[in-house]
């Protein structure tokens, strides 16, 4: 079992501090990379399509290839529980597979289900997520931010909705309030007094926030709002987010990975890496070609 983690009722484990097992796994690698397992079918590789006799086990050969490729490149994978959930109880069994072997890999585990609920409910969807032994989770705070704390109490990261890469999310994320700020701003805000509450001896919170690479417009001021906490941020890769608005999203000042504050997250750019004899191999230059530009791009040394 991996440092730092204890096994809990139901068979599942947890970090003592989600935030704090982030930070040293981004400074030990330099790694401020998350690669996001969002496997399609009609997009793997022709080699895996062609010898399977379902959607099941050939989503099941893929995602534990991606979450091979990477273990040494990343600390971290998101997994996006809709891409497997489409397939009802098979699919949910894929997807256990797939967070127990990326756990194997000491890999750390974001469930990308962006949870939102209240009371109960919500207390069943953080149970689920750690049972299934994911240590973190992306949450919609649009029921009150402080239902947050519910998936807190589950022994779980959380990674707030703040402000999404989608073009769709403007309209309610850039509307202005009667104090000036922006919805989006109001969020930051409220993420960030919860996260101040539950930051580790690292420095860093276990709650953190979504933040889109392709929203350079709002990422300075969202980075000053969120304080402790860790920013995710999709958006680069596929979607073209650029350099310059990670770099607005890092903690000024912050010369290592981890201090910067900063999980850049990558699907399609590096899982899809276009057809390849050996499609993991490609899956991992791919990561390893990702993380180079990052590295240069935000400073810091190889």
């Amino acid at each position: 079992m991996p440092e730092g983690e204890t096994t809990v009722a139901q068979g599942a484990t947890r970090t003592a501090h989600f935030g704090d097992l982030l930070h040293g796994r981004m400074n030990a690698m330099n790694a401020p990379l998350c690669v996001g397992l969002d496997p399609v079918l009609g997009k793997l590789p022709e080699a895996l399509r062609g010898r399977h006799p379902d959607a099941e086990s050939a989503l099941r050969e893929f995602s534990v290839g991606v979450v091979e490729a990477v273990a040494e490149v990343v600390p971290i994978v998101k997994v996006q529980s809709a891409c497997f959930e489409r397939y009802g109880s098979a699919g949910v069994r894929v997807l256990e597979d797939v967070i127990a072997r990326a756990r194997a890999l000491e890999l750390l585990v974001l469930l990308d289900a962006k949870r939102g609920d209240i009371g109960i409910s919500l207390e069943h969807y953080g149970a689920s997520a750690a049972n299934m032994g994911a240590q973190a989770i992306t949450a919609n705070p649009y029921l009150g931010v402080a239902t947050l704390s519910t998936l807190i109490e589950q022994g779980l990261g959380v990674f707030a909705l703040v402000r999404t890469s989608n073009d769709e999310g403007d309209a309610l994320q850039r509307a202005k309030l009667e104090d000036g700020r922006m919805v989006c701003e109001m969020v930051a805000d409220d993420v960030a007094a919860i996260g101040a509450e539950h930051a580790g001896a690292s420095g860093m919170s276990l709650v953190g926030a979504v933040v889109g690479a392709t929203k350079a417009r709002e990422a300075a001021s969202l980075r000053k709002r969120l304080g402790a906490c860790p920013i995710l941020s999709p958006g680069f890769g596929a979607q073209g987010g650029k350099i310059e608005a990670l770099r607005k999203l890092c903690k000024p000042g912050a010369s290592s990975a981890g201090d910067m504050g900063l999980v850049v997250t990558a699907s399609r750019s590096i899982i899809y890496p276009g057809e390849a004899n050996d499609w993991k191999r490609a899956i991992r230059e791919s990561a390893i070609e990702t993380l180079g530009r990052l590295r240069e791009g935000l400073g810091l040394t190889s």
